[in-house]
């Protein structure tokens, strides 16, 4: 079946004409249609043309796509589903047959369903990326330690011939063949389902069948009494307390054993089976927390009242059988002795409930073994029950019961009252029963969910329910609903059953004795005793039916309550004889000589019939005391109690499908039997009625119908209907007067339509259809002579013809109906002569027209009806518009099927007056639709849908060009008022129209479209040569196209509205793209499956390519480039003309002349990616089918440009469609978690929700909640099963796939097309670029097996495009064969490594050697290995080994030099790969990868190119890792590279020299100078072709650089580098450039100034690796640099972990201490790391340079520490013995450079004696004393902290213990005299700053602090005391002058020890 469905808003035509104007051509060529609107055109005369235009095609699919098959429509009989196994009255069910319409090609839609079953799994490399080998799956190692050799390694599979000289046609046709095979036919199978039916079709409804609620099945397991001495019979039954309502009949059943109901034998006859049932399926429409299930227990009547008899069981227990055992047996044997005389009477018992709800809910939910049962558990419960959502009873667990507790029977307090108290009082928790004491006994219940179909079940009315295979077996019984509340639900089954439930009698005023009192109920046909008829149900252990019932005895009560139920089954058929029979009896319970068992007391009756209705209801009769005289129903000689007062209240309950119970129903059925019977006069109530005012008392009684109650006239909904339909056909004649109801009926018809709407609201469906009237058009209405048991035709229903005359119009019309067309108005009377001289007397000569024959049509009158109606009748007939139409519809196929006239022609079918009947109703719709619409929009959109979908119902039954002038005529109306409403109005009615199942067949596809007349405007074209005008026709809206094509005319002008962005954005995109979407879903329709039926099925759609094309601008930039700009082909600026798309404005000039003015295209209006989506795929299901000649032909039209424009639409075709769905499979943990707590949105929910975004207006369409409720559902679902994902990365892959695929078949035939014109060289660049990108994309191996050969193809037919003319792409192109030639999929490696080997091979046969593709190759890998993380080393050797293969293998160039080129560069490559290698096995280590890609660049350093990549590659690295310095350093080693190959291109003086130039930024630059031998020159191919490689390239390096340092914080360096950038500026005199420079370096000085004090750069430490694991680090020794304030312990922490985390925690240790390390100490099974700070070390004379805290921090290669120790090995010791050694550490380049650690190349130890070390602490301590005391501004708390370390007391090892140890004697070792004397200077200089800081914190403090200055000056005071001796006592040698004093004394007295 063929898929449609439009959904709403749709935007007016704007006039848009954009011409192109050439100097040569005078006519307009546009490349879309001129302005028109769609009015413009008349469709075409359907019949007439199949007529004159017979199909010259034989049988076969196309001949079908032509015609509509023969048994297009058919009527069917459809038995009704009887669930029993016989049917209950053979003569009341009217028809065993559902009478119903069916188009055979419904069938079909399971197709759509099952198209996604057999898909081939596409295999994606993303896909299988887990189970490659990734980063972590890498053996260490592995690569990395030995040398791969490649020679003995094994290639991939070779191509077979490939190397093969072939002609490029023959080549074509093989990729054609292999291209072709086993594709996908269906592409939009494959496309995302949408969340609303793609076709737009009225669900067929449910067929009516009995209601049921939710089912419970109870059995009855077994009933144990402490004490076994009599029969026990028990009921069940369902209270709601809520509503106090008894809401189930009861049943009964019997679990005593055979022994005990031997006691009974005398009274019971034999037992039926069905009386034998244990089990009982009750049914609840409103489960509640309410309910409660009540089991009552009865026994034998005797002697004594129930407390007396309940005595025993409560006393006597099962232990105590024993003692007791004479009690019981004289138990037993009065039992037995009450059995044998009163064993037919019973006597209440006992009691207990169950709460349901809560055995439900303890029972817990039951898990389905299948989503299918629990779907239909669901549904069920929806459909049957409205209650408690919370109170289901469908998916519990099943629950075996056992009840302990009875409570014994009060006998005053049996009613229902009474037991509603106990309910209620049951669920508190203090309840008075539980102080009751109880009745032990033991009732085992199985209480779960009913099974679907039980076997052995019996229905209430005692019919065997299928499947019933034995009859035998013990049956369930299913037992009656009484429903709460109203269920609306219309009769199916015969059902006519009575319930008789006694309440109460009072006899206390009677006299006499009468205390044990029963009832008798009989049923009686007569009044002789004889009369009593076996019709009441039997209970348990009885027979199914008996003549009579006995209610339980309460001992000793003359006014006793009743509990009992006595079931009737109610003959078909009741006359006034029918009654229901009281007898009253005393029971003689005591055996007394001469006194009978029972007595009778009393009499009394209810006559089943008043006035001819059922009598039910509450009664309150007077009892007879004597027994009833003959004909006493009419005696008035009778002996009443109480004197005649009311004594006896009784209720009386109908289930009957025979009484309707309602008064007005009653009455009308009444007269309608009267007239078919012609019983006259009618008795109805008191009232006589004649025939003479039959009339008024019919149309009354039809008025009346709307006072019915709602309950019964659903129930009897269709009978009511069918008599309303037959008395509008066919109105009787009364006394020879024609009676007209036809008004009557049809008034009162809508009003219940209306009615059933209002109030049953909740039984729609999507379009607001009322699931009753719907079922009962479906199924239930037929005309009344269409008879399945007499299929011929024929009178019946109501007498026969004889009595019915035609139906007249109404006295009504509306004023818009032209009443001077006598002829076309007059369906009753076509042969009214004259012309009435007004609209009323028009109107008054037709009701008074002759008679019409028998075979009036109700359609037409129907039709005619509507018409004419006004006022309120027809107001109702729109608001439910919808009901009539298709009553219409159906009586239209009836008619044509049973008068055998669906095979004649369809001109002839209809008299012309019904056609004129349609057309006037079709308009006055319409006009409402337009004069509504801002009143009412609910109402306008119901009746648009409702047209709609007549409309198309008419399309297979009349006259199809008829029915599209009807089409035309409603466009008409709504297109003269121009709003968004009205065309969202207008789009759903065409979606609606366009959902026919023979849309196809309706557009005439195999019509040709014939040239116009005169010269008018083409679609085809900017080719100055004629065009073919059938081809260019193909393509335009043209008036031909749209006139055979009328519906896909229709929906191609709406839609290239809609895509014009001058429509002003008032209509939203996404519902337009979505109706074209299923547009063009024929794909599932199986008629058109073979090729060339679907090629002309395409043929309807070629105008949307240019369409597409023309809205490409507006579509959403799937590529990922802003939105906002034209979507291009790829994110690129684009060059030159073949890389141009067309301006917006699209004004293009035939053959590049001037053009004309623009269209302007407001920047704001794009559409969204799902809008753009479907727009595409609609667009490639075009391409795929239409035929290949024809688009080959239209592309030669077409220009360069708008072929370019075309292969920009392909290339985003490729975006759109790209497979993506891996990404969701491999989200983390993290991911996954804030998706679940985010919440997650898929594509078709965005979808829906982006369309209920759009749609939001005030109101709503039903269609729209819908989809707002399946939104809902699967928003609620956050995550899906693994079998979910699986399946849609199935469709998605193979989406993909196909979508791929359709695009290159389509770049193909545009390769063929412009291979042989002048401007290949732009096309073939832009078919080009597409391969390229679709390379890059995502793609199934399957795809590119088929892309690597068209690629081939195209460089062999054209190879001068890659070399010479696109250099770029070939660049492109490298690099995308390397990627693929990594791939882990061998087929795509193979073909991978055939297309780079070819493309090699023709480069070289171009020049004899490959350079360029060699360097690009080189690049291309370069540029991989850098960026790329799911590359695989392993794969790319495996595909360079199949490169060597094949060139081993070419025996063309075996004796050339290409071989030989070929093994360098493979080898070359490869030498690249074992470096990358060891980058992947790094990857988690940031110091280790940043070092390899540092030496992968540095085996660069003779290619520019390639070292400028891998330096930009670790300026990326850094730049993440935010090490701006680092990243900075890059850019400027970058920028000094690309300097010297520019200085050696070009000589301008303002540019740098070279890296020279750089030096003041960084020492380090000066290692990009190229001046060694083997640097390339820039001027060879290939090399500096980079964009970084100009002027331009410098600038931005620099200003990258600038910005780098900037973020750094170095400042200074940004002033280095704006030196560099400002003579170029300069010199191109760019003065907006300078302005900008000069105010970056404004700021950074200021920024100098702002942060003096405030930077920091950096924290250096020394890091050293120790143990074989660490392999190439071993014994290497680093300085690291690590962010600013970076602690020993942060740096340890990491290190330790990374480490540890790779080797093990257990095999890493951290040498804690800085001494030097013993190798052979350590354990050589662990790792060691050794971790020091180090500080920047500078010599004296290197400080006068470095002056600020940047000079101290920039340009850093030397480094120290100090360790602390003593000549026997301790660290610290006393002041005499303490050494220090103070390590020098010298790196090989500075810092900040490219790579945060940097080798140690040098390293220096000084060792400084115990004096040395003495020196240098009191030089530190002076210094803080000066500084603290000279600081500015002063820091009190500061100088306080310093003097007390320098002059307190508590100081150890203080200034004067130094003093004491070094100064105290004279050194008696010469060496030393300098140093002691140094030493004194220091104290000198030490208690001078002392005192200078005890100044200045004098000046300081504050009176508080006086008592501690006080304190300091004494302190100081005594210190210098003690030094004074000891700083006076000098040395007499070193003042004697003959001594001679080398200069370098001190350096000889120092130990040093140098270790490079």
């Amino acid at each position: 079946m063929f898929f449609f469905g439009f959904v709403s808003k749709l935007s007016h035509f704007s006039l848009v004409n954009v011409r192109f104007q050439t100097s040569n051509i005078n006519s307009f060529i546009t490349l879309f249609p001129v302005s028109y609107t769609p009015l413009a055109v008349e469709p075409v005369d359907f019949e007439e043309y199949l007529i004159t235009h017979p199909p010259v095609v034989e049988s076969g699919p196309l001949r079908d796509l032509i015609e509509f098959p023969p048994d297009d429509i058919e009527v069917i009989y459809t038995p009704r589903e009887c669930r029993t196994v016989y049917w209950m009255v053979e003569k009341h069910c009217n028809h065993k047959y559902w009478f119903k319409v069916q188009s055979h090609t419904i069938l079909t839609l399971l197709n759509f369903f099952s198209c996604c079953i057999c898909l081939p799994k596409q295999i994606f490399e993303d896909d299988l990326k887990r189970r490659s080998m990734s980063i972590d799956d890498t053996p260490r190692g592995s690569w990395a330690c030995s040398i791969f050799d490649l020679k003995n390694s094994l290639p991939d599979a070779l191509l077979p011939h490939l190397l093969d000289r072939a002609p490029n046609e023959e080549i074509d046709r093989h990729n054609e063949e292999q291209r072709k095979a086993n594709r996908h036919r269906e592409l939009f199978a494959l496309h995302p389902a949408l969340d609303e039916e793609p076709i737009e079709r009225h669900c067929v409804p449910e067929v009516p069948k009995e209601h049921f609620g939710q089912r419970l099945l109870v059995k009855c397991l077994s009933l144990k009494f402490e004490i076994e001495i009599e029969p026990i019979f028990a009921s069940l039954a369902l209270y709601d307390v809520k509503e106090k309502k008894k809401i189930s009949e009861n049943f009964f059943f019997d679990l005593n054993s055979e022994q005990t109901k031997a006691m009974l034998r005398p009274h019971i006859q034999t037992a039926a089976i069905s009386t034998l049932a244990r089990s009982a399926i009750f049914s609840i429409t409103y489960p509640s927390q309410d309910v409660f299930l009540v089991i009552k227990l009865e026994k034998v009547l005797q002697q004594g009242d129930i407390g007396e008899c309940a005595e025993p069981y409560m006393v006597f227990k099962e232990a105590d059988a024993a003692k007791n055992k004479e009690k019981l047996e004289k138990l037993r044997s009065q039992s037995e002795q009450f059995c044998q005389r009163l064993g037919r009477y019973r006597m209440p018992f006992a009691w207990t409930a169950i709460h349901l709800m809560n055995i439900v809910n303890s029972a817990g939910s039951l898990e389905r073994d299948t989503e299918n049962s629990s779907i239909m558990g669901r549904r069920s419960l929806e459909r049957t029950t409205s209650g408690d959502e919370s109170c289901s009873l469908t998916g519990f667990r099943p629950a075996t019961l056992t009840i302990t507790n009875f409570f014994k029977q009060e006998g005053d307090r049996l009613s229902d009252e009474d037991l509603y108290k106990f309910l209620a009082d049951m669920r508190r928790p203090s309840s008075v029963l539980r102080r009751l004491r109880p009745i032990t006994a033991q009732l085992k219940l199985d209480i779960s969910p009913a099974p679907e179909n039980p076997h052995y079940c019996l229905t209430p009315d005692l019919l065997q329910v299928k499947p019933y295979p034995d009859s035998r077996v013990r049956p369930t019984r299913e037992i009656l609903e009484f429903p709460a509340r109203d269920v609306y639900v219309p009769n199916t089954t015969y059902r006519n059953l009575l319930y008789v439930n006694p309440q109460s009698l009072n006899f206390a005023n009677r006299q006499g004795s009468a205390r044990n009192i029963t009832v008798k109920v009989q049923f009686m046909n007569g009044e002789d005793p004889n009369n009593a008829m076996p019709v009441i149900f039997g209970k348990s252990s009885c027979a199914d039916f008996s003549r009579e019932a006995y209610t339980a005895v309460v001992y000793h009560n003359r006014s006793p309550d009743f509990h009992d139920e006595v079931k009737i089954k109610l003959p078909a058929s009741l006359s006034d004889h029918h009654h229901i029979l009281f007898t009253f009896y005393h029971v003689s319970c005591q055996q007394k000589q001469n006194t009978p068992l029972e007595t009778p007391v009393g009499y009394t009756w209810i006559p089943m019939l008043q006035n001819g209705r059922l009598r039910t209801g509450h009664f309150c009769l007077p009892v007879s005391l004597e027994k009833p005289p003959q004909s006493y129903s009419i005696s008035l000689h009778i002996s009443w109690v109480d004197n005649h007062r009311g004594v006896f209240n009784v209720e009386v309950v109908a289930v009957s499908t025979i009484h309707t119970q309602d008064q007005y129903l009653d009455k009308f059925f009444a007269l309608v039997h009267a007239l078919d019977e012609h019983m006259f006069p009618v008795r109805i109530g008191d009232m006589r009625i004649m025939e003479n005012n039959l009339e008024a008392e019919l149309k009354s009684s039809i008025a009346a119908l709307n006072s019915s109650q709602l309950e019964p006239m659903v129930r009897f909904l269709h009978l009511l209907l069918d008599k309303l339909v037959l008395l509008v056909v066919r109105p009787p004649v009364i006394a020879g007067q024609i009676v007209n109801l036809g008004q009557s009926s049809f008034e009162v018809m809508a009003s219940i339509v209306n009615r059933l709407h209002k109030y049953l609201d909740t039984s729609q469906d999507m379009h607001g259809r009322n699931s009753l009237l719907s079922s009962y058009i479906h199924y239930v209405f037929r005309l009344p002579s269409a008879d399945p048991n007499s299929p011929s035709p024929g009178p019946g229903g109501l007498g026969g013809s004889v009595h019915y005359a035609t139906m007249a119009r109404s006295a009504v019309r509306p004023a818009s109906l032209n009443l001077n067309r006598s002829r076309s108005l007059s369906n009753s009377n076509p042969d009214i002569s004259g012309t009435p001289t007004s609209p009323d007397d028009e109107v008054r000569s037709i009701i008074g027209s002759k008679v019409r024959s028998p075979d009036a049509l109700f359609h037409e009158e129907l039709a005619l009806q509507w018409v004419v109606s006004s006022g309120s009748v027809r107001e109702g007939a729109l608001q439910q518009a919808w009901f009539f139409f298709e009553l219409m519809v159906k009586s239209i196929i009836h008619h044509l099927y049973f008068t055998d006239r669906l095979e004649s022609p369809r001109k002839n079918r209809f008299p012309e007056r019904f056609m004129d009947d349609i057309t006037a109703l079709v308009s006055t719709i319409a006009g409402d639709i337009v004069s509504r619409f801002q009143k009412d929009l609910e109402l306008v959109e119901r009746l648009n849908t409702s047209l709609a979908f007549f409309l198309n119902d008419l399309l297979s039954v009349m006259d199809r060009g008829f029915v599209f002038t009807l089409i035309r005529a409603y466009w008409k109306q709504l297109y003269a008022l121009q709003n968004p409403t009205l065309e969202s109005l207008r789009l759903d009615f065409l979606r609606i129209v366009c959902s026919h199942e023979h849309y196809v067949t309706l557009n005439l596809p195999c019509s040709l479209l014939t040239p116009p007349a005169s010269p008018s405007p083409s679609v085809s074209g900017f080719s100055t040569h004629v065009q073919d005008q059938k081809i260019a026709n193909m393509f335009e809206l043209s008036v031909p196209f749209r006139e055979q094509h009328y519906l896909a005319g229709l929906v191609l002008s709406e839609l290239s509205v809609i895509l014009d962005p001058d429509n002003d954005g008032l209509v939203h995109s996404y519902p337009l793209v979505k109706m074209i979407v299923t547009l063009c879903d024929h794909d599932s329709d199986p008629r058109y499956a073979d090729p060339e039926v679907k090629a002309r099925v395409a043929m309807l759609y070629l105008p949307l390519i240019g369409i597409v094309m023309e809205t490409l601008p507006q579509l959403h930039d799937f590529t990922g480039g802003p939105q906002g700009s034209a979507v291009g082909s790829s994110g690129e600026d684009a060059e030159g003309e073949g890389n141009s798309m067309i301006s917006q404005t699209v004004a293009m000039a035939i053959a590049g002349t001037s053009t004309a003015s623009p269209m302007s295209r407001p920047s704001s209006f794009f559409f969204s990616a799902e809008s753009s989506r479907s727009l595409l795929i609609c667009l490639l299901w075009v391409l795929k089918n239409a035929d290949e000649l024809v688009l080959q032909k239209w592309f030669t039209d077409l220009s360069v440009s708008q072929l370019n424009r075309l292969l920009d639409l392909l290339h985003l075709c490729v975006s759109c469609f790209e497979y993506k769905v891996t990404a969701t499979k491999s989200k983390d943990m993290k991911a996954k978690l804030e998706e679940a707590i985010l919440g997650s949105i898929g594509a078709r929910q965005e979808m829906v929700r982006r369309s209920r975004g759009q749609l939001g207006r005030g109101h709503e369409n039903l269609r729209w909640r819908k989809d707002m409720t399946h939104w809902r559902q699967n928003s609620e679902k956050l995550d899906k099963t693994r079998a979910e994902l699986e399946h849609e990365a199935l469709i998605d892959g193979n989406l993909a796939t196909e979508a791929n695929l359709i695009i290159l078949d389509t770049l193909e035939i545009i390769v063929q097309t412009v291979s042989v014109t002048e401007s290949k060289e732009s096309v073939l660049g832009g078919v080009l670029k597409v391969l390229l990108h679709s390379m890059a994309c995502n793609q199934s191996a399957l795809y590119l097996q088929h892309c690597f050969a068209t690629q081939r193809a195209l460089v062999s037919k054209f190879p001068e495009l890659l070399f010479e003319e696109e250099t770029e792409q070939c660049a492109d192109l490298c690099l995308r064969l390397l990627r693929s030639c990594s791939s882990s999929i061998s087929t795509i490696r193979a073909h991978a490594s055939a297309s780079l080997y070819l493309l090699m091979r023709q480069n070289f046969e171009i020049g004899n050697n490959f350079a360029r593709v060699k360097m690009q190759v080189t690049m291309s890998l370069s540029s991989l290995v850098g960026t790329s993380q799911n590359f695989n080393e392993e794969f790319l050797r495996r595909s360079l080994k199949t490169i060597l293969t094949y060139a081993e293998e070419d025996l063309e160039l075996r004796e050339t030099t290409f071989p030989d080129q070929v093994q360098d560069l493979v080898f070359n490559l490869h030498m690249i790969l074992s470096d990358t290698v060891k980058m992947k096995e790094h990857q988690e280590d940031p110091e280790m990868l940043i070092d390899l890609m540092y030496r992968i660049a540095k085996g660069y350093q003779t290619s520019p190119d390639l070292r400028l990549t891998w330096l930009q590659n670790m300026a990326g690295k850094h730049s993440e890792r935010k090490n701006y310095a680092e990243a900075a350093q890059c850019l400027v080693h970058s920028a000094a590279l690309v300097a010297e190959y520019l200085s050696m291109l070009e000589d301008r003086k303002y540019l740098p020299v070279g890296c020279v130039t750089f030096q003041n930024i960084s020492s380090n630059v000066l290692e990009e100078s190229a001046v060694s031998d083997d640097v390339v020159s820039p001027d060879e191919e290939g090399i500096c072709s980079g964009k970084y490689f100009t002027e331009i390239g410098l600038v931005g390096l620099l200003e990258q650089a600038a910005a780098s340092f900037s973020m750094a914080g170095m400042y200074e360096a940004v002033n280095e580098v704006y030196k560099v950038l400002i003579p170029i500026h300069e010199a191109n005199r760019d003065a907006k450039k300078l302005a900008t420079i000069h105010g970056k370096l404004q700021e950074a000085f200021g920024k100098i100034v702002d942060q003096d004090g405030k930077r920091m750069f950096g924290t250096y430490f020394r890091v050293g690796f120790y143990g074989s694991k660490f392999g190439d680090l071993d014994e290497q020794e680093f300085v690291y640099k690590e962010p600013a304030i970076t602690k020993l312990a942060e740096i340890s922490h990491r290190l330790e972990g990374f480490y540890g985390e790779r080797f093990g925690e257990d095999q890493v240790e951290v040498i804690k201490d800085s001494n030097p390390v013993d190798k052979c100490k350590l354990d050589p099974n662990k790792a060691f790391i050794q971790i020091t700070y180090v500080e920047p070390y500078f010599d004296t004379y290197e400080m006068k340079d470095r002056i600020t805290y940047f000079d101290k921090n920039y340009n850093l290669r030397r480094f120290v520490y100090c360790t602390p120790f003593t000549l026997d090995g301790r660290a610290h010791g006393d002041l005499h013995e303490q050494f220090k050694r103070k390590t020098i550490l010298t790196t090989s380049h500075a810092f900040p450079y490219i790579k945060t650690r940097i080798n140690i190349i040098h390293k220096e130890e000084i060792i400084s004696t115990p004096i040395e070390v003495a020196i240098e602490d009191m030089q530190k301590k002076t210094q803080e004393l000066a500084f603290a005391t000279h600081q500015d501004p002063a820091d009190a708390k500061m100088l306080q902290m310093v003097l007390q370390g320098s002059v307190g007391t508590t100081v150890n090892q203080g200034p004067l213990e130094v003093a004491q140890v070094f100064l105290s004697e004279i050194p008696s070792d010469p060496k030393l005299y300098r140093h002691h004397n140094k030493l004194r200077l220091c104290f000198k200089d030490f208690t001078k700053r002392c005192e200078d800081a005890l100044r200045k914190n004098k000046s300081l403090i504050g009176p508080d602090q006086k008592e501690y200055q006080r304190e300091l000056e004494r302190n100081y005071h005594r210190l210098k005391e003690a030094l004074q001796p000891l700083i006076n006592r000098k040395i007499p040698q070193l003042y004697k002058p003959v001594l001679q004093v080398n200069s370098d004394s001190f350096s000889r007295m120092s130990l040093r020890k140098l270790d490079i």
